[in-house]
């Protein structure tokens, strides 16, 4: 237990650490600009062609349940978009920059860590909350909500393309939005800003308490992309919970 607390609560620590050096020392933008580049330009390619497999993916399971169940899967449809923007594309657009991001930023924490870089920055008066870590927490504020909006597009465009080539169904059905209202765009919005904070948190918890050499590497790597993973997840769950009983 003491070490679930510990997994889980540690980016929370890190936030209040990272505002409390960021508000005295200020945020330096140079490197802002620089880490969105990193967590989100770099993450385009995978966000989005990740999204259109699963997109794609998506809508041969909605046929085949309609061939089961009700013969026509124009009436899934719209169900379908309604969870892509609710559910699946915040979230899975949220695990693969997770993947990707959360991988690169602890590896170069850990290796500054381990080379005693941070060290030095701190003897050259230097905060290595609001200068390694505050940047990378606005990059992901930003970056993994448009990548969550682009990755929801990418699958929607590739179930349309889909459904319509290879399937020889209306694809549009795949674009209805009856089913989506306000409250799906701020679920899913929320999801996407959360894990957005979340996941530089976690790789910076296990990029910066690395010690040793490239063994204490990779394990903060493994351990990074793990935490913001899990992390993700969590996040998911309890949007959707508490707004499911708000509902109610």
């Amino acid at each position: 237990m003491r070490r679930v607390l510990s997994f889980f609560g540690a980016p929370g620590v890190m936030l209040a650490r990272t505002v409390r050096a960021g508000t005295r020392e200020g945020v330096p933008l140079r490197e802002v600009l620089a880490q969105v580049h990193e967590l989100g330009g770099r993450s385009v390619w995978l966000v989005t062609s990740g999204m259109a497999f699963f997109g794609a993916v998506l809508v041969m399971i909605a046929n085949a349940q309609a061939k089961k169940l009700i013969g026509n899967v124009a009436v899934l449809g719209p169900a379908y978009f309604e969870m892509l923007v609710r559910e699946l594309g915040p979230a899975v657009s949220a695990l693969l920059t997770a993947a990707r991001a959360g991988a690169s930023h602890s590896a170069e924490l850990a290796t500054m860590s381990v080379n005693e870089q941070v060290e030095a920055l701190e003897m050259s008066a230097g905060d290595p909350y609001a200068d390694l870590v505050a940047p990378r927490v606005v990059a992901g504020v930003v970056g993994v909500p448009l990548l969550g909006v682009l990755g929801t597009l990418a699958a929607t465009a590739s179930a349309v393309l889909v459904a319509s080539l290879a399937l020889g169904i209306d694809g549009r059905a795949f674009m209805d939005a009856r089913y989506v209202d306000g409250w799906d765009l701020l679920v899913g919005g929320l999801k996407v800003l959360g894990c957005g904070l979340y996941i530089p948190l976690a790789a910076a918890v296990a990029g910066l308490k690395a010690r040793g050499g490239a063994e204490a590497v990779g394990h903060a790597t493994t351990e990074g992309v793990v935490a913001a993973s899990l992390g993700c997840l969590l996040i998911d769950l309890t949007v959707s919970l508490a707004f499911q009983f708000v509902r109610l």
